[in-house]
């Protein structure tokens, strides 16, 4: 574990007792500073780095500054922005797409919205170049500060087609790639967007179905082409060619696949689908990759969504890069690091004070920003009921945030005395519109009810309707390796159970998509009756160990 590489690394480090009374003040204070500085760097760390549906990642460097962005799909704000100062420990800064001029997602699901971004910086600007299915259109959005707004989009008009694009600057130009079959390229105005050339192949890979994700970079007088091959589930892995011209020919890496679990050694490993990797070398010159991968357990399902790990790189003058030391991960990670650089974690409980959501909520799709208020009733959200329902696609009064473990509990305190006939809210384990668990109250003859509801593609079924006594009702969803398991309390004190179902009917391997469970709040009117409301006194997720 990280703990014992910890100690361990200081054990071979510290210095005898007598020693140190031994010298002056002065040089306990450089000793001490030089053995924090060694314990920083020795301690090794844990994958995924970022858990949860954390997909495609891409990664720039600026300075001693690491920024990382995500793929979103239906969920909104699009592309998260994240900062670093190790790689390892992330912080939520903003989003790039924040605005509906941006982005439309109206009626989008998991197999559709923002697909694969990839960020980069180029003279003083960021840039995130990414695809919208299912029109298949490519754009790119900028801007000098990634924590604050971004650019309305530029539209790459000249190619429309497939997915994961990006950007790569060489010598003053600046160059356009995508997935089209095979990898294509071609330089464009960066500032408008235009083709200036020809378009060209570069590659197709190891013959590997899928061949995607690329990325360039330029080393020791190589370009150096990585892909993604075996398509996003167990088969994903990355591959690698070069060639002393950009655009060919490309040599692939005798040593292909980089990185791979499609293997007999790690055929057993909770850690699959690796691809969809980035390099980045770090200020100390020493060389990482960003890649998506998913953590399986019981039936090698996973319902967390792809993920984001980190390996290390050793990437000599002129050589190949090898990953890791043999093109594989653990989740416990025994490597010499950066010096580790802590940054705020998600609040593990939201009592909604603030006069914006934190950036670790969700909506799914364009939202109704009008059906959602942090002022209306100081201390609450009030949130209030749409027609849609979450068993439909679009835009329904919902929010959500990632599942990280899979051992959890997620509990809600809602105030539901503003709900009106034949209206619903409640907390839910939310896999897509057709497979979600839900813990829900009900306002039916005037009389308040909760009930467990489970939805798995066309089957609806309703568990313990029970009626309530009380409209300040605390909700809760559990999850282990197993199963997920609903209940309430009248008192915030006396859980009572209503129901519970297996995890795997959340899982992608079940139903497909490309996004995992958001644990989320909404509410839901009757169609065609006036909306009433109900209001979110505080939110509660917290990892098991």
């Amino acid at each position: 574990s990280t703990d014992r590489n910890y100690m361990r690394h200081y054990c071979r480090l510290i210095i005898p007792l007598k020693m140190i009374l031994d010298m002056n003040k002065k040089s306990i204070i450089i000793t001490v500073s030089l053995l924090y500085s060694f314990i920083c760097w020795g301690q090794g760390f844990k994958n995924p780095v970022l858990p949860g549906f954390h997909a495609d990642p891409s990664v720039c460097r600026v300075g001693d500054d690491f920024y990382l962005v995500n793929s979103t799909f239906q969920y909104f704000p699009g592309v998260p922005v994240f900062h670093s100062k190790d790689l390892i420990h992330w912080e939520q800064i903003g989003a790039c797409l924040t605005r509906p001029s941006q982005v439309n997602l109206e009626n989008m699901d998991g197999n559709n919205g923002i697909y694969a971004p990839t960020i980069r910086y180029h003279d003083g600007v960021f840039y995130m170049v990414t695809t919208i299915f299912p029109s298949r259109k490519h754009f790119y959005v900028y801007t000098d500060n990634p924590a604050g707004e971004w650019s309305d989009p530029i539209m790459i008009d000249f190619v429309t087609g497939s997915c994961d694009p990006t950007l790569f600057f060489d010598e003053g130009k600046c160059y356009f790639l995508w997935k089209d079959g095979t990898i294509k390229i071609c330089e464009i105005d960066v500032n408008t967007g235009k083709q200036l050339s020809e378009i060209k192949r570069l590659w197709s890979g190891m013959g590997g179905r899928y061949p995607e994700g690329p990325h360039l970079y330029k080393k020791d007088g190589y370009y150096y082409l990585l892909l993604a091959e075996g398509g996003t589930e167990h088969g994903h892995h990355v591959t690698l060619a070069r060639s002393r011209y950009l655009e060919g020919p490309y040599t692939p890496c005798p040593s292909n696949p980089i990185l791979s679990h499609f293997n007999n050694e790690m055929q057993n490993s909770p850690i699959q689908g690796l691809g969809h990797a980035d390099f980045v070398q770090a200020p100390d010159g020493s060389w990482w990759v960003i890649f998506l991968g998913y953590r399986t357990h019981g039936y090698l399902q996973h319902v967390m969504g792809r993920e984001t790990f980190l390996a290390p790189v050793q990437w000599e003058k002129g050589s190949w890069p090898v990953v890791n030391k043999n093109g594989t991960v653990q989740i416990n990670m025994d490597c010499k690091t950066l010096p580790q650089v802590k940054l705020p974690k998600d609040p593990e409980t939201d009592d909604f004070s603030q006069t914006k959501l934190a950036w670790c909520w969700s909506y799914l799709c364009n939202p109704v920003f009008e059906n959602y208020s942090l002022t209306e009733r100081k201390g609450y959200l009030r949130m209030k009921a749409s027609e849609k329902t979450i068993d439909q696609v679009g835009t329904l009064t919902f929010i959500g945030r990632r599942q990280t473990e899979p051992r959890f509990q997620a509990t809600t305190a809602i105030d539901v005395s503003s709900l009106k006939e034949g209206e619903e809210a409640g907390i839910t384990a939310y896999a897509a519109h057709t497979n979600h668990y839900d813990v829900v109250v009900e306002c039916r003859g005037g009389k308040k009810y909760v009930k467990a509801y489970i939805r798995i593609g066309q089957v609806r079924h309703v568990e313990k309707k029970i009626s309530l006594n009380t409209d300040l009702i605390y909700l809760r969803i559990e999850g282990d390796y197993n199963y997920y398991y609903l209940s309430y309390s009248e008192d915030n004190h006396r859980f009572l159970p209503l129901g519970k179902m297996e995890y795997r009917y959340l899982s992608t391997e079940t139903i497909g998509g490309f996004t995992g469970v958001h644990l989320g709040l909404f509410a839901q009117q009757a169609k065609g009756k006036p909306g009433g409301s109900v209001d979110v006194d505080w939110f509660r997720y917290s990892v098991v160990k």
